[in-house]
């Protein structure tokens, strides 16, 4: 599966797909734009995607991973304490698919700001 790059207003991240359903309905919907909303140490967004909870589906996840948070239609993207966080944990505000990982470092995504333009594309390989 391609990796695909996301472009978050002024930060780049690479996300190498899991072999699931969820990413592969990304893969077929790119590109898209969106707008980034933020919600603690967390970025999301709109995604032109539809999917249903995979078996594995969480709303606790680690720094990297990406989600496709079902309640939403979004891709959701923890690098820190949500307000539904205890502690140090990464929560979401309900469930999601775990769909890819970051290959760099997820917290630089702290420089994004609610209504920051993102685009999500096919990688260059």
């Amino acid at each position: 599966m391609a990796n695909v790059k996301i472009t978050a207003g002024p930060v780049t991240l690479t996300v190498k797909p899991r072999n699931t359903p969820t990413a592969q309905a990304i893969i077929d919907a790119l590109p898209f734009r969106a707008s980034a909303r933020t919600w603690g140490d967390e970025v999301y967004f709109d995604t032109p995607v539809l999917s249903s909870g995979e078996a594995d589906a969480t709303d606790l996840i680690n720094a990297g991973e990406l989600a496709f948070w079902l309640a939403g239609n979004c891709i959701a993207i923890g690098f820190g304490p949500t307000p539904a966080s205890r502690g140090d944990e990464i929560r979401l505000a309900s469930p999601a698919n775990i769909w890819g990982d970051a290959t760099e470092d997820v917290r630089t995504l702290k420089r994004v700001r609610d209504g920051d333009s993102i685009l999500l594309e096919l990688a260059d390989s």
